[in-house]
């Protein structure tokens, strides 16, 4: 288990604080995450990796000479937001454009793609591989599902040498997409992991089991099977990777490099006693072993397991594999020492001055700062729950996250309120608040949320009923738009269509706000609840469906439990005004 922290909310920013000081001769802290404390040529492609926190080495370990530029940190197994991955990249860029590279998941796909939209909005040409290694998460005819696992290396090392060399964008991008397409991961599992204050593990495994295809958020395993000998596991991991080679090799006389991962707990000398019969298995089937690797590349906190990547080389991804390497987690070979770089970063975004809203308007946004506030609450309450609902098909950090969140939303809500706000402005700030604090899937959808909402609310007068369904409306849309999730996909959207379409038809249909919002959140909580019938579809849980048969989405859950609280408020808030 995990057993050192002061505040759970806290130990990803405490985490970095302490990997920066120990490793000032390589990276310095920046808005989002870490960057390379050396100098950077002008003139080469910026490297910026990332995902959530509770990796390492993955992703902060990975920045140095030779490797990444840039690593966006998100908080604990979520991935970075779109303003973290932003300001990393404007932090690194050196005026030849910015590859972006991460694991397949969908709160890294939303905010790193937002991000790179951005970037190119500004004339910094960026582009992205994602990594896709592992066999375990989708069939062949659907690689592009796949997750990232420990393949991460090799995709980032490629990118970042093909960089050194002096390769443009284009190149960049070309011969890391090569290196995804030859790089395939398979992994298995004997404990589960536990986040910082959690109580249990995110899954367990029986005594004497052990789970196949395991994921690196604390997702349970596609399979299950007695625990084997070494050589029986050895044996397993070979046969699964040799039986889909990539396109274009031919496996006898092949040069492959093996990295047999350490999930976080299994100890050095148990994975040599598996990798002795790995080696002996390759070497037998006709292949060329080139840099074995053992050791800790991708963790999971303290999740006892393994995996297996191969690297298929060609002659160019060999000769850049070569490049030596020098970063905090993982060196390779004699870098010649760059000088420390002068302490320049690009001005992180501050908050633009308030033009005060009229007097009608910050009457409402006195009602947002209590919305907030009841927001915060709710899922105060609820934390626990929503996590553990997340663990069962997921990673367990959804009411984690939905709590980072809620607090900078209030907090920021708060400071915009007391500046004279309108409701417009004051909901937008705790928008973006959200979205940047919480990160992943969550937070970058909550923002979307809030954000079209605030856009109907204005700055002057008061909102009628039908300003705030057309608000909801735009949420829905802006939601689906960006996350790309139906209705029967297991998600959010489940709760979040039909308490739209309750809200709007009664609205229209002359309800009082108070009146439709009540109807509209009986609908998602209904609709919250039959999610427990349905297979994910999208996110981390897709992998694992049958496993989340019989629990409800913790997303659709959350909504549902926010907007019933808000329509309390609401009604609350009325009869204040009656009895005025």
């Amino acid at each position: 288990m995990t057993r050192l922290w002061n505040e759970p909310a806290d130990f990803a920013d405490e985490m970095i604080d302490g990997f920066v000081a120990a490793n000032a001769r390589s990276v310095r802290r920046v808005t989002g995450g870490v960057v390379r404390s050396t100098v950077v040529p002008e003139g080469q492609v910026a490297v910026v990796v990332g995902g959530g926190s509770g990796h390492y080495p993955a992703f902060g370990g990975l920045v140095g000479q030779g490797l990444a530029h840039g690593a966006a940190m998100g908080n604990l197994f979520a991935s970075p937001s779109t303003q973290q991955v932003y300001a990393i990249a404007k932090t690194v860029d050196r005026g030849a454009g910015v590859f972006l590279s991460y694991g397949n998941y969908a709160g890294d796909v939303l905010n790193f793609d937002a991000a790179q939209d951005r970037l190119n909005a500004e004339g910094i040409r960026t582009q992205t591989v994602t990594v896709t290694d592992d066999v375990a998460s989708a069939s062949l005819a659907e690689k592009h599902k796949r997750r990232g696992i420990a393949g991460d290396l090799t995709v980032f090392r490629t990118a970042a040498a093909a960089a050194e060399a002096g390769y443009d964008l284009d190149e960049v991008t070309r011969v890391a997409a090569l290196a995804n397409e030859r790089t395939r991961s398979f992994g298995v599992a004997f404990t589960g992991c536990t986040l910082p204050g959690a109580p249990a593990p995110l899954f367990t495994v029986p005594a004497g089991r052990m789970a196949i295809g395991l994921g690196i958020h604390g997702e349970p395993g596609i399979d299950e099977t007695d625990i084997p000998t070494a050589d029986g596991l050895a044996e397993l991991l070979v046969d699964r990777l040799l039986a889909e080679i990539p396109d274009g090799v031919d496996v006898a006389g092949a040069r492959v490099v093996p990295i047999l991962n350490g999930l976080g707990a299994l100890k050095y000398e148990e994975m040599f006693v598996v990798y002795r019969r790995i080696a002996q298995l390759l070497e037998a089937a006709g292949l060329v072993l080139v840099d074995p690797h053992v050791g800790e590349y991708c963790t999971s906190f303290d999740m006892a397991g393994t995996s297996l990547t191969l690297f298929w080389l060609d002659d160019e991804l060999e000769r850049l594999w070569e490049t030596p390497v020098d970063a905090p987690a993982y060196r390779r070979g004699s870098v010649v020492p760059a000088a420390q770089a002068d302490v320049v970063e690009v001005a992180a975004e501050t908050d633009t001055e308030i033009t005060p809203g009229d007097a009608a308007s910050q009457g409402v946004a006195q009602t947002v700062r209590q919305a907030l506030q009841v927001l915060v609450d709710t899922v105060d309450t609820h934390v626990d729950e929503l996590g553990r609902i997340d663990a069962i098909a997921g990673d367990g950090d959804h009411g984690i996250g939905m709590q980072r969140g809620s607090h900078a939303a209030l907090d920021a809500g708060i400071r915009a309120v007391d500046a004279g706000a309108g409701a417009q402005t004051a909901l937008a700030r705790a928008a973006d608040a959200w979205s940047d604090r919480a990160g992943g899937t969550s937070g970058a959808l909550w923002g979307v949320i809030l954000r079209a909402v605030a856009a109907r609310l204005g700055d002057a007068g008061r909102p009628d009923a039908a300003a705030v369904a057309a608000g909801v409306d735009a949420a829905v849309r802006g939601v689906q738009s960006y996350g790309k999730a139906e209705v029967g996909d297991k998600t959010m959207v489940d709760a979040l269509v039909p308490f739209t379409t309750t809200l709007t038809d009664a609205v229209d249909g002359g309800a009082t706000l108070v009146a439709a919002w009540t109807t509209a959140a009986d609908a998602a909580t209904r609709a919250a609840a039959a999610t427990a019938d349905l297979l994910p579809k999208m996110g981390r849980a897709r992998t694992h469906g049958e496993h989340a048969v019989g629990t409800p989405d913790p997303g659709a859950t959350s909504f549902a439990l926010i907007v019933t609280a808000l329509g309390e408020l609401l009604a609350d808030t009325s009869n204040d005004k009656d009895n005025s």
